[in-house]
């Protein structure tokens, strides 16, 4: 068992990633050039959506980005969503440009994500900048991926020639993050997901552990190998009597269970989260930089 364990402390990191872009921003502006901008689109009033909206206004303030917030009824069309969409696309002003999800059911996801240009998608979910992970020169990045890659790099984590396992093969963590870990950072990689049988026997061959299949309490202290470094990304809502919120935020990964068995691991809340944030940041950062060179 592992003497000791380190944070992977995602809140730290991703603050120390804004000083650093307020600082570069700032440096922009005082030279004549342009301050990044970001548009977000929330449509309807759920409420995990506003607040997750709210933090990356609240973000933009801090590094001294110009937003614009979009918010329209869940009633609004597809057509008229698409048209919003299509507007903000042909404002030069604007660099970047999220669409919270989840949508309306009569509202295609897939269809309005393809509508936003690639070169403005910070959230790096459109076909081509997803195709361009197996580029040597990738667009922009799916941002939870991009995060956590920062995330092991911040603390000087050894990528190189270990082996990773994936559990969770969604189309915004667990397939570009196993992509990204395999072709740009040289690791051996393992999928998997909560239909694999006898999960345990891969997860205990992991060097790196990356959890991301919203199932709370899935990976338990007998399933890792002690020195592991692990990356919890789900992240779900238990409601109980047993506090004043009624409420409270459990991983997919028994903390309790894991942690002293690992060398590194992420708390939920507070580890994957915030970093997800940085990385619209950064990627709004270098989408205006790409946009002024290229204007210039």
């Amino acid at each position: 068992m592992a003497d000791s364990y380190t944070i992977l402390d995602g809140k730290k990191i991703a603050n120390e990633i804004k000083d650093e872009i307020a600082s570069e921003v700032k440096s922009i502006v005082s030279v004549g050039g342009k301050m990044p901008h970001l548009a977000a689109i929330l449509v309807g009033d759920d409420g995990a959506s506003q607040t997750y909206v709210n933090n990356k206004i609240k973000a933009c303030t801090r590094v001294g980005f110009e937003y614009t917030l979009l918010n329209f009824p869940a009633t609004i069309s597809e057509a008229k969503l698409i048209s919003e969409i299509e507007r903000i696309n042909n404002d030069d002003d604007i660099d970047g440009l999220i669409v919270q999800l989840p949508l309306p059911a009569h509202i295609s996801s897939a269809k309005v994500t393809e509508c936003i240009r690639p070169e403005k998608d910070v959230d790096g979910f459109t076909n081509l900048n997803y195709g361009r992970i197996t580029s040597k020169n990738p667009g922009l990045m799916p941002a939870t991926p991009y995060g956590i890659l920062e995330l092991l790099k911040r603390y000087n984590i050894e990528i190189k020639g270990r082996h990773c396992v994936m559990v969770g093969n969604s189309r915004t963590v667990g397939a570009p993050m196993s992509i990204i870990m395999s072709y740009h950072e040289y690791a051996t990689v393992t999928v998997c997901h909560i239909h694999t049988q006898k999960l345990e026997e891969f997860t205990k061959q992991a060097d790196i552990l990356i959890v991301a299949t919203g199932k709370p309490g899935l990976i338990k202290g007998d399933m890792v190998k002690d020195g592991v470094v692990v990356v919890d990304v789900g992240i779900t809502r238990i409601d109980t009597d047993e506090n004043e919120r009624g409420y409270y935020l459990k991983g997919d990964v028994e903390f309790d269970e894991v942690a002293p068995k690992a060398s590194y691991i992420t708390p939920v809340p507070g580890g994957v989260g915030p970093m997800t944030i940085a990385s619209l940041l950064l990627n709004t950062l270098k989408a205006s930089k790409k946009r002024a060179a290229h204007s210039a």
